[in-house]
């Protein structure tokens, strides 16, 4: 049977959150990748490049798999009046619901993180209560159908999780093997627990100190009923 997989993009999205996941599981066993937008027109990323939807949100098939992706183009998808009912309509039929960094405030935004446990990039995982989740220690983090991921490369390590979820182990390896997944990155410190305070206080002034403070303005903006 195939596995409709749908990943919800907009403008300003993080590539990798997308191509990540979408790269592993393109190769589980009768899977189809699904890209979702307001409508077909080519979708600007943080890189300088564009994708092309394959579906806008109104022609959109039912997901089995639904997946958010993050970037800093989430504060504007907050006030989309398509994109968040869509994943609100998406999720109930979807066997699971997901996310790769910053999209999981797109899913707490629509309803779907109310006293649920998630996690997102860890520049921002202390705004998750803003739309009811609580938050969690992990890179990949599960409960229930709900799978979050924490800030883009970890999207790659939840979409093999999810193959494995929903096929089986063997499988999951298989891809991991023919992708040569096996990360042996130059430098230790890819989180704040492993990277010298120097290097994440001066990130978090030139980048995240900012950011945080634009999502935690979006989210109020919005008004979420979620928020505590």
């Amino acid at each position: 049977m195939p596995v409709e997989v749908v990943f919800v993009i907009f403008p300003g999205v993080t590539q990798l959150d997308f191509t990540g996941p979408a790269q592993v599981l393109a190769r589980m066993p009768g899977a189809r990748i699904h890209i979702a937008a307001n409508n077909c027109d080519p979708v600007a990323t943080d890189c300088g490049f564009a994708i092309v939807p394959t579906t806008g949100f109104a022609s959109c098939l039912q997901a089995d798999i639904l997946c958010v992706p993050g970037g800093h183009g989430v504060r504007d998808a907050l006030q989309d009046g398509a994109c968040l009912p869509f994943i609100a309509a998406q999720a109930p039929g979807a066997r699971w619901v997901t996310s790769v960094c910053t999209g999981a405030f797109l899913l707490g935004a629509a309803g779907l993180l109310e006293g649920r446990r998630a996690t997102c990039h860890w520049a921002y995982t202390e705004l998750l209560p803003l739309v009811g989740a609580v938050a969690a220690e992990g890179r990949v983090v599960e409960d229930g159908n709900l799978i979050t991921a924490g800030g883009v490369t970890s999207g790659i390590d939840f979409a093999l999780m999810l193959v494995a979820r929903q096929t089986d182990e063997n499988t999951a390896r298989a891809i991991q093997l023919a992708l040569e997944y096996d990360p042996a990155p130059p430098f230790a410190g890819g989180h704040p627990r492993t990277s010298p305070p120097a290097t994440t206080r001066l990130l978090r002034r030139v980048t995240y100190d900012a950011a945080m403070t634009a999502m935690r303005e979006a989210l109020e903006k919005r008004g979420t009923a979620f928020t505590r």
